[in-house]
């Protein structure tokens, strides 16, 4: 696994373009379908990146085998970027509420479960006649 302060620095400079991104999109722009798009991609930028360094310390905090590398870590934030950006899009909708929000979260979580899953059935470990 990658050292933890490369995720804190990945983190904090996607946390920092977008939450930056969206506090200037809020201020000087109105709600057309051009900063609409826009807020979308800052606002999975600012999730990214806010849940990057956590998903990087939980996933050295509590270890698991086949070890995980720099790449499921990412996949863990970037799952997190769009569930918001899910929940927005549909609250834009007005047919967001407590029932479809945890029914959603059930579903990713199950999704990064089974591709663990997978990436454990696959998993061969060094110095077994496999190097």
């Amino acid at each position: 696994m990658p050292p933890f302060g490369k995720f804190f620095l990945a983190g904090l400079l996607l946390a920092v373009i977008g939450w930056g991104g969206l506090a200037v999109l809020f201020v000087y722009t109105l709600p057309y379908l051009g900063p609409r798009w826009l807020f979308f991609f800052l606002f999975m930028m600012a999730l990214t990146g806010t849940a990057l360094p956590m998903a990087g310390f939980l996933n050295l905090r509590f270890p698991s085998i086949p070890p995980v590398e720099g790449g499921i870590v990412v996949r863990q934030a970037i799952w997190v970027g769009i569930y918001g950006c899910l929940l927005a899009w549909l609250q834009l909708g007005k047919i967001l509420n407590l029932a479809v929000a945890i029914f959603l979260a059930i579903g990713f979580i199950l999704i990064e479960y089974f591709l663990r899953l997978r990436e454990r059935a696959r998993f061969q470990p060094k110095g077994r006649g496999n190097e």
